[in-house]
């Protein structure tokens, strides 16, 4: 079992400062997918983080549900920042994989980069939500009571 609450920690209280701490809890070789990259290596994944707070303001993590299981954990969050003044968030979900030391060896996000992002932005937006409602399948208000459409 690993203890993934300091590494959950540094993700919620991350800063440009700490991201230079990511060799504590990443393997040399790990890997980091998510909807936009597909890296690997402490300084990969470093640059990742830095760019975070070069392109966004405010950027944090605010970390949800976690389920641990042998060398494998299944990490609940929300990313909150602003884009030119304007709030946005994206809810996701981290799949890590974990090495004899304890460090992180896959790091996978997911997370739907249209509906969560791309769609709320002017511009891109509208063709994004045009193909949502073309591929969406009608269902009776009943079964979509208490969800969001």
């Amino acid at each position: 079992m690993n203890d993934t609450e300091p590494l959950l920690a540094w993700y919620a209280s991350l800063t440009p400062d700490t991201v230079g701490r990511a060799g504590e809890f990443y393997a040399a070789d790990a890997q980091f997918r998510d909807p936009f990259n597909d890296v690997c290596g402490v300084a990969a994944i470093e640059a990742i983080f830095r760019h975070m707070f070069v392109h966004t303001e405010q950027p944090r993590f605010i970390i949800g549900e976690r389920v641990v299981q042998g060398d494998q954990a299944f990490v609940t969050w929300l990313f909150v920042f602003h884009l030119r003044g304007v709030p946005y968030q994206i809810s996701g979900g981290s799949h890590l994989r974990f090495n004899a030391d304890g460090l992180v060896v896959m790091h996978r996000d997911y997370w739907d980069a249209a509906e969560e992002l791309l769609e709320k932005l002017p511009l891109v937006g509208a063709p994004i939500r045009w193909l949502r409602g073309r591929f969406r399948v009608p269902v009776p208000d009943a079964a979509t009571k208490g969800r969001r459409a």
